[in-house]
């Protein structure tokens, strides 16, 4: 279900709250968005601290990321712009830093993907069922540009496989869903995903010395 611009403003301070009280919003890292009614999308202006966020702290673009609205917009509204054009179903977006994300990327310097198995919390994702499955969630190098991002990530998120995320190594998570409940949905699943990995690799490291 798709929102007004007003509404969305909201509900996106309140996400920032939710978000950045879990540590996942360290300063003024991350930004959100929503794709509006209108078809526009509303996003957090830049340099924002998202656990202070209020409705004057969200404008509006259109899907080519010009403003429709006073302020400056993330500097990375082409990553979430990129997802609405390529997922016509996604309506939100979710961008977060958490520690454990950014330190898992960095430990696998050279992975393109870390794949989920086994774990009952893979049913957060979208059309999965049962646990006995895999998900994959690419991982792409970080850098300045957002274009260089966005066309090494293009065909690892189009895999039959991929999870409604990836990963921006020693940078952050991306996570999309069809309204904000299910894009908050996927990140904190995804995130609880990779908090667990690092907690069992930590355990078998440990156990071998």
């Amino acid at each position: 279900m798709t929102m007004n611009f007003e509404d969305a403003a909201f509900a996106l301070a309140e996400v920032g709250r939710r978000i950045d009280a879990r540590g996942w919003a360290p300063a003024t890292a991350g930004n959100y968005s929503v794709r509006l009614a209108d078809g526009s999308v509303a996003i957090t202006i830049s340099g924002k601290h998202k656990g202070r966020l209020t409705a004057a702290d969200i404008m509006r673009v259109d899907l080519d990321g010009n403003p429709l609205t006073p302020g400056k917009p993330s500097a990375e509204t082409g990553l979430h712009l990129a997802l609405y054009h390529a997922f016509p179903e996604a309506n939100a977006v979710l961008h977060g830093h958490s520690p454990q994300a950014v330190g898992l990327s960095r430990a696998v310097p050279d992975a393109r993907e870390w794949v989920f198995r086994g774990h009952e919390m893979l049913k957060v994702f979208p059309g999965i069922a049962t646990h006995e499955t895999e998900i994959r969630l690419p991982i792409v190098d970080n850098s300045q540009d957002m274009a260089a991002i966005e066309a090494a990530v293009a065909p690892a998120r189009l895999a039959p496989d991929a999870a409604p995320a990836y990963l921006i190594r020693s940078h952050g998570l991306y996570a999309w869903g069809r309204d904000l409940d299910e894009a908050e949905r996927v990140l904190e699943g995804t995130e609880w995903l990779i908090a667990a990995e690092l907690a069992e690799l930590g355990f078998r490291n440990g156990m071998g010395r």
